[in-house]
């Protein structure tokens, strides 16, 4: 049995499910924005009950590591890495947008073979102005384009776009339609990272023991947290 707790706490949403062998037992989700640091032992312990488990049959924990939310991510990774300590279990980190790259890929499973075959996903969580975080991957989840923190104009992708079809998925691609308007270019904003999908992955990495350091593992930020300091005028 691999009876694992994933958290995705990386976008505004909040998640959590619990998996067993992959197969999905239980799970919550909250849209309130910044609702990980009020609601996250709750929906925790909710999962748990309705499994009728224990916190002590917990194999492991799965979080979405970022890019992301810096706040929401510090509060996942915390509660992920607190429960390893304190039942002995290992990590398993995903990243976040390779998470939404794997959601995306299959709500776009019906499309015909032949478009299907020449498409690049591109997830996208959103940043400041007109950065978003993102990646770009081909129809086998392989990356094409590390992760990275990129300002988007109106020639963003626009080699790949000149070859291939372009999904570009999540809330981050919102605010990219009226810019990036290529005719190869797709926009799928309507899918957000979930932990019931995170806990699919989460048991592939346990299958493979692809565990992090729980000692020194740290959020995928990617980018430095900025302090705004007050206008005193």
């Amino acid at each position: 049995m691999a009876l694992l707790l994933s958290l995705e706490t990386s976008s505004q949403a909040c998640s959590v499910a619990l998996h067993n062998n992959g197969l999905l037992l239980a799970s919550r989700e909250i849209d309130t924005p910044r609702s990980a640091a009020s609601q996250l032992a709750g929906m925790i312990r909710e999962v748990i009950n309705e499994s009728q488990h224990k916190t002590n049959d917990l194999q492991g924990i799965v979080v979405a590591s970022g890019p992301g939310s810096y706040t929401g991510l510090r509060i996942g990774v915390a509660t992920a890495k607190g429960l390893c300590y304190a039942l002995n279990i290992p990590l398993i980190a995903i990243n976040t947008l390779q998470l939404l790259a794997y959601q995306g890929r299959d709500l776009l499973q019906n499309l015909e073979a032949k478009e299907q075959h020449n498409m690049l996903l591109c997830p996208m969580l959103d940043a400041r102005r007109m950065e978003v975080y993102c990646m770009l991957l081909d129809d086998n989840l392989t990356e094409v384009e590390p992760t990275q923190a990129k300002i988007i104009d109106e020639h963003s992708f626009e080699n790949h776009l000149e070859q291939k079809i372009i999904y570009f998925l999540g809330e981050g691609a919102e605010k990219c339609k009226n810019i990036i308007s290529h005719s190869n270019a797709r926009f799928v904003t309507e899918i957000n990272p979930l932990a019931t999908r995170l806990g699919e992955l989460g048991h592939t990495k346990w299958s493979q023991s692809a565990f992090e350091d729980v000692v020194s593992f740290e959020p995928f930020y990617l980018k430095d947290f900025l302090i705004r300091k007050p206008n005193l005028v």
